[in-house]
């Protein structure tokens, strides 16, 4: 927590004196930091499991043992703070997409790494799909009100392009490639199998959480992206 708590010990009992012992104070230091990242995916979890609407404030501070008077003095309200979990779930992917350094990677390779991270971000993150099932519900209206999010996407589409380019050059690609609509091609095909793979599972008699599975999925989404990118225009 930001505020200092006390840990109770006791003082020595003096010589001469019975009674029971006074305690001695001692306190914690704060952690300001801790206690934001905490509340924040204290919040993460209550808006995916409740829904922007169904959340409470209350719940989001018992989930992350803080102090509700915290939540307010570090957001304000429950819109901002839930504003700040969407920002962060985006520029954690963001993150880990600059991370792979695909620029070092020939085209084909390049692509196949993109693949593999969306798709496994998806999987280790389920929560991710179902924060933004969340905001679509609410017409994307808290993600327009986001200044930063433009300037996080821009440089993953500049990536993209770059990648197809290269590989329109070398004659391995076509040249025709729209790297927005890429990217939303590769998501898609990690974001609908992890939202979707319990009641996919029950409809096709598979466990589609089982490994053989999921890798079985990932390189079929690989295969897929890569057979678009080889097919030469008509």
């Amino acid at each position: 927590m930001d505020k200092s708590e006390d840990l109770i010990l006791p003082l020595p009992k003096p010589a001469g004196l019975t009674g029971p012992r006074r305690p001695l104070a001692v306190a914690r230091p704060r952690d300001p930091e801790r206690t934001k990242a905490a509340i924040l995916r204290a919040a993460r979890d209550e808006f995916c499991q409740e829904g922007f609407n169904g959340a409470r404030v209350d719940a989001i501070a018992a989930r992350a043992k803080a102090n509700k008077r915290l939540l307010y003095h570090y957001w304000g309200n429950k819109e901002a703070l839930y504003a700040a979990v969407l920002f962060d779930a985006y520029s954690e992917i963001r993150r880990g997409e600059r991370e792979l350094s695909l620029t070092q990677f020939d085209p084909v390779e390049a692509v196949g790494r993109m693949v593999r991270f969306t798709f496994r971000h998806y999987l280790a993150n389920p929560w991710f799909p179902r924060l933004l099932a969340v905001e679509n519900l609410q017409n994307a209206r808290f993600l327009k009100q986001l200044k930063d999010i433009p300037q996080l996407h821009s440089p993953l589409v500049a990536e993209l392009r770059s990648i197809v380019e290269r590989g329109a050059a070398t004659g391995v690609f076509r040249s025709d490639v729209d790297p927005v609509q890429l990217y939303i091609s590769i998501a898609g095909l990690g974001y609908f199998y992890v939202s979707n793979m319990k009641t996919l599972s029950v409809i096709f008699d598979r466990d589609l959480a089982g490994f053989a599975m999921v890798q079985e999925r990932e390189a079929q989404a690989v295969q897929m992206v890569l057979d678009y990118l080889r097919t030469k225009p008509a």
